[in-house]
Order: structure tokens, then sequence, then C-alpha cells
């Protein structure tokens, strides 16, 4: 089984820049389950996608419009979502914020490299 480190540190973790005003940051992962922070600039956009993978996000800051299929609301810090399987799915950031994301199983494509061994 691939995994992460067992500790993930915000200050060493890299963010990826995934579209304009937009950085993602990946935390533990398995197999079966990651956890992942995106930090949006207002405006920043997560464009309309769908995989395969269970997805549910906390709002830690910020104003977004998320869309999961034809639903559309404004959630905000201390709100959450859950986005199922090959459901489409996407928001715009409104008021700077970050999401924390946990996937089952893990998006692999967001790895790019083998994790460190301790």
């Amino acid at each position: 089984m691939i995994q992460s480190n067992l500790f993930q540190a915000e200050a060493t973790t890299e963010w990826e820049s995934v579209g304009k005003g937009v950085q993602r940051q990946v935390f533990g992962y398995d197999d079966t389950l990651m956890l992942v922070k995106v930090k949006f600039e207002k405006g920043g956009c997560g464009e309309l996608h769908s995989h395969t993978h269970s997805q549910v996000s906390y709002v830690e800051s910020g104003v977004f419009e998320m869309t999961i299929g034809e639903t559309k609301k404004i959630i905000s810090k201390g709100d959450g979502y859950y986005a199922p399987p090959s459901t489409i799915h996407g928001c715009v950031c409104l008021e700077a914020g970050m999401l924390v994301d946990a996937f089952s199983p893990a998006r692999w494509e967001f790895i790019k490299h083998e994790p460190d061994t301790l």
C-alpha cells in the first residue's frame, strides 16, 4: 500500500497552483483516503468537473458559491458539503478562503512523487 508520511507540516508541504487564484496542498493519504487543502483568492474558480471519488469538504474560511448537480448554494466558514461520485460540482470564491477536502479513494493524480519514508 502507498501512503503518505505519518505527519504533514503546513510550513513544509508544497502548494501547487491548480488554476488562476487556486492552490492545492496535499496532506495525508493512503489507498482509501486523502486530505487536501485548497486555497482560493477572491474570484478563484474550482471549474465544474466530476470524478469517481466520494468527496466531503469543510469550509475553513471564506465564502463560496457551490454547485453540486443542479443545486447552487452560498456556503461559508463552518459549512460543509458532500459531492457524490460522478456528480458534476464546482465553486466560485466570493470571499478569499480555504476548503479542506477529503476524498475516497485517494486522488492519485494529485501525487507527483513517492512519499518520503520515515
